[in-house]
């Protein structure tokens, strides 16, 4: 992890590169090129390693603190229609947004949220947000559209493009949605668990 961090990891912007191909190259506003699925992976990922390493790791601030910056540079990027597009820093370039990387942040901040890493006076309305612009995109028959194609790089993408891993990132943000408002209703409510089978 922190051999890939130290190589790939932007200390000024808070993302990471896809790779080393990726250090000079420009989009067309001349900033640098993060992806937004890419950095949906890493996120996520962390999340996942959180989970399952003890509370006394020697890393885990380190691992603690990545997180808490690349949540913040996140939620300032997201566009005004509550998504994140397929290049972060050059929505201009792919002005259509783009499902799988939303998604993947979507659930990373809920589940910071939920284990105490982020403010949900602050980063609520973010999730709030991108979860309304994600539900727009599922159609009638349940397919999750503007999923980008395996790749590389930032590309376009249309209502027609859908992918395992967008639909997973999909269910990840629900999953972390449901227990943040299960949290909020529990708070205020006595809740009653009875089993009215003859067995236990």
């Amino acid at each position: 992890w922190w051999k890939s961090t130290n190589y790939l990891y932007d200390k000024t912007e808070y993302l990471y590169y896809r790779d080393s191909r990726f250090f000079d190259k420009k989009e067309k506003n001349s900033s640098k090129v993060f992806w937004s699925r890419g950095n949906g992976w890493v996120i996520a990922g962390i999340t996942r390693i959180l989970d399952n390493m003890p509370s006394n790791y020697p890393d885990r601030k380190g691992y603690e603190k990545i997180f808490k910056a690349m949540a913040k540079r996140i939620g300032a990027l997201q566009q005004p229609d509550g998504t994140w597009h397929a290049s972060l820093l050059d929505s201009e370039s792919y002005p259509i947004k783009e499902t799988s990387g939303t998604a993947f942040f979507t659930y990373a901040l809920l589940w910071g949220i939920n284990h105490g890493y982020l403010s949900y006076n602050e980063y609520f309305p973010v999730v709030k947000k991108a979860w309304a612009a994600l539900n727009v995109c599922v159609e009638e028959n349940g397919k999750l559209g503007f999923v980008q194609a395996p790749g590389a790089a930032p590309e376009t993408v249309s209502a027609d493009n859908s992918e395992v891993y967008g639909v997973g990132a999909y269910l990840l943000a629900g999953t972390e949605l449901f227990k943040l408002v299960f949290e909020k209703e529990k708070a205020d409510k006595k809740i009653i668990i009875s089993n009215t089978l003859p067995i236990n």
